[in-house]
């Protein structure tokens, strides 16, 4: 199967899975990459061609979001191997539009605290008498 027939395929899949919220989430990124595979088509080859449609046809991957974040979060922490509220807010700021309205501030801030924590970049920079990231985490409810 070609790139072009698989990206027509992708195209469909995606409506199907993501057209009312043109977000294509973790779960629903499986589903069609698992039918690439099923097609034949390599892991890599499918993964690039879905990040491709994805981009070209204005809909939000999880996925390459959640990688931005992570990549950012391991810069911030790797001067001083700590996160401070100035970097952290940036991350955010960056994370809001790649999400193009997607996921609201607090899911945001979730994510970014998630992969955070799932990482292990997840020491910060605090006061001397206030620790902003236990503040946000209580207050997200993590």
């Amino acid at each position: 199967m070609s790139v072009e027939e698989i990206k027509k395929r992708f195209v469909n899949e995606i409506k199907l899975r993501a057209y009312d919220d043109k977000y294509v989430d973790r779960n629903e990124e499986r589903e069609i990459l698992q039918i690439a595979i099923q097609l034949g088509v390599g892991i890599d080859q499918a993964r690039h061609a879905l990040a491709q449609v994805c981009h070209d046809s204005g809909y939000v991957l999880e996925s390459g979001v959640l990688k931005m974040i992570k990549d950012q979060v391991e810069v911030a922490s790797g001067n001083d191997g700590k996160v401070d509220q100035k970097e952290f807010e940036m991350i955010v700021d960056t994370a809001k539009k790649a999400m193009m309205g997607k996921k609201n501030d607090r899911q945001i801030k979730t994510m970014i605290v998630q992969v955070m924590e799932d990482t292990g970049n997840n020491k910060v920079k605090t006061g001397w008498f206030s620790d902003w990231y236990a503040a946000m985490k209580k207050d997200l409810g993590m």
